[in-house]
């Protein structure tokens, strides 16, 4: 991929703009490997995308930035990549020093959403970036050989790579651009297209690959199960603004305030006027589910347990689950059944009902 030429393009404030080495005293120790920034903001057209005060990811370890459409994921990577279009401003660190174009264009590689492959075979293509690089072709093969088989493309490697699938075409991007051995591995939610068996097998194939490498990765997602596969932290990405970051199951098992928990899933909010608690609690649909057997009339809470009424408002049959929505005295909640629990098994609309409400985590601030 021709990062040099959307480098070539990037406009930026107090990023360094010249190819010389920085000097002993931009070092800094405590983003010294890997990939960072300070103070980074991002203008388009007079409004502020983005604002970063400070975010780092260590070679060898991942991060994943999760966050809904237009938060401005894409935004931050090509941003840290110096590939942004917009007016950028802030420090952006490679191992500690400030990055040049140069620096950056020998340092990273992207996977984005769409598979872009040239003409020719599998091989071909997995070795075109080290050939970019001014690698002979020989050598490009016998380095990148070892990556083609690592994620399962040797029996491909002769293909036309028009002829492949999409999944197919995303694997072999992953692997060009490992094959290049980055310091920056920057991934631009490359799985979204794919079928969910497909992007299983190959989330597992690229952890595997990425381990014990001294690749600082980064990968953009709005998908939490994406996060967890992949990263060793998270970070949540509101508005322009990293709202909660740290490791990746604690991030996504304990979200902060009401709009990182609506982003991780726990729908239904809590209030302490519900619930009785001090602080308003959130809760995932799976966990929130009717009690339809009598002999949980009076059901114990506990820490981990509350018990709600309100009333029954809909139901909705999905297959392999049945959609419960209950109206309460403070909103309402969605209850997600097991598909066995058919929609004749449960009350008539309208009546008056009990939930029950498992594994619900309480968050630092109501709103």
């Amino acid at each position: 991929m021709r990062h040099d030429l959307a480098a070539d393009r990037v406009r930026r404030e107090p990023v360094a703009d010249s190819d010389a080495t920085a000097t002993d005293s931009a070092a800094v120790s405590d983003l010294s490997t890997g990939i960072g920034c300070r103070d980074l903001r991002v203008h388009a057209g007079g409004r502020e995308l983005l604002s970063a005060p400070e975010l780092h990811v260590a070679s060898g370890r991942t991060l994943a930035v999760l966050g809904p459409n237009g938060a401005g994921k894409s935004t931050l990577l090509r941003a840290l990549g110096l590939l942004s279009s917009h007016r950028v401003s802030g420090q952006i660190l490679l191992d500690g020093r400030p990055a040049t174009r140069s620096l950056m264009r020998d340092a990273i590689a992207a996977v984005l959403q769409r598979p872009i492959l040239r003409r020719g075979t599998v091989a071909a293509n997995v070795i075109s970036g080290l050939r970019f690089r001014g690698m002979s072709r020989r050598e490009a093969r016998i380095r990148a050989w070892p990556w083609i088989e690592a994620l399962g493309l040797a029996p491909l490697a002769d293909r036309d790579a028009r002829s492949l699938s999409i999944g197919e075409a995303q694997r072999v991007s992953i692997t060009r651009a490992l094959a290049v051995g980055p310091r920056v591995l920057l991934l631009d939610e490359p799985f979204s297209g794919l079928d969910s068996t497909t992007r299983a097998d190959l989330l597992a194939d690229l952890r595997a690959a990425l381990t014990g490498q001294p690749t600082a990765t980064i990968l953009v997602t709005h998908d939490r199960e994406e996060a967890l596969a992949l990263a060793e932290d998270t970070a949540l990405l509101i508005d322009g603004r990293i709202r909660q970051h740290g490791p990746t199951a604690q991030v996504l098992d304990h979200p902060s305030d009401a709009d990182t928990a609506r982003l991780l899933g726990y729908t239904n909010l809590l209030p302490p006027a519900l619930t009785g608690r001090t602080l308003t609690l959130a809760a995932r649909p799976e966990h929130t589910q009717l009690l339809l057997d009598p002999s949980d009339s009076h059901a114990v809470q506990t820490d981990d347990v509350r018990v709600v009424t309100g009333t029954l408002r809909r139901t909705v049959a999905l297959g392999i689950a049945t959609r419960v929505d209950v109206d309460t005295s403070t909103g309402p909640l969605t209850c997600l059944h097991p598909g066995d629990v058919l929609t004749t098994e449960l009350p008539p609309i309208g009546s008056h009902v009990r939930v029950r409400i498992r594994h619900a985590r309480s968050l630092i601030t109501a709103d």
